[in-house]
């Protein structure tokens, strides 16, 4: 139908939209108010994920059943290890806890969020099922580019957190304003567009109804090439908006 959203085939056959909301830091009414809709449940796709201090195998299954307690759902479309935390080294048991959510019908499609290429060669190895959708920091100013060629060789699906670097430099960046006047575009939807031609799944949080129905208006243009070329040229090494290394960062 006119101005539906796209959808992308993930490898476990699930079919997920190529945007969505996130929800970091919606807290009480104006959080619920957020997220508030009158759609059916078989039209929303939720995702939630697990906190590292579930990592052990039986506190990871019985996280998964307390939140969809408290979400008031029979099922999660997505659910991911929120971080990896190798220094604990219990990333693969709770790998595991999903694998088995997912068997049980708790869970529709399993993912991780944080992995480092060394993190998911370890669960795929060690348990013989990828991930269906990786979720981790990208943005123009830290692009991923070996991340996301990794995902892609392996069919795991791209995701963006902080898309619009949580709007850090970029609002008043001149190489994104300039393209966004070239399309009579907002910087966030020249940015967002950017994410979805680079094939990764944006996930922008706003409270406001009227910028989410914003970021939602990317469908209608398309970046061309030295557009693509100018924005990827913004990465740089040390992108990071907080310096969350995967490979040390933990967060309980």
């Amino acid at each position: 139908m006119e101005g539906a959203i796209p959808e992308w085939t993930l490898n476990d056959g699930t079919v997920l939209p190529v945007t969505g909301l996130g929800t970091y830091g919606l807290w009480g009414n104006a959080g619920a108010n957020a997220v508030s809709s009158g759609i059916s449940r078989e039209d929303i796709w939720v995702t939630s994920k697990l906190p590292g201090r579930y990592h052990n195998y039986e506190k990871a299954v019985v996280a998964i059943q307390e939140s969809l307690y408290r979400s008031n759902l029979d099922y999660f479309d997505l659910y991911v290890i929120h971080w990896p935390l190798p220094n604990q080294d219990q990333y693969v048991e709770a790998w595991q806890a999903l694998i088995d959510a997912q068997k049980w019908g708790l869970v529709r499609s399993i993912g991780v969020s944080n992995f480092l290429p060394e993190h998911l060669e370890r669960i795929i190895g060690e348990t013989g099922v990828t991930p269906s959708l990786n979720q981790v920091e990208l943005h123009p100013f830290f692009n991923q580019e070996e991340q996301r060629n990794f995902h892609q060789k392996h069919n795991i699906q791209t995701q963006s957190w902080s898309p619009i670097a949580r709007a850090a430099d970029i609002l008043s960046n001149e190489t994104v304003q300039k393209i966004a006047g070239n399309h009579n575009k907002t910087v966030p939807q020249i940015v967002l567009r950017w994410q979805y031609q680079i094939g990764s799944v944006s996930i922008p949080r706003s409270t406001s109804p009227e910028r989410q129905r914003e970021n939602l208006e990317i469908f209608d243009f398309v970046l061309n090439e030295n557009e693509m070329a100018e924005i990827a040229a913004l990465t740089r090494p040390d992108g990071r908006l907080f310096d969350m290394d995967p490979a040390t960062h933990e967060e309980f």
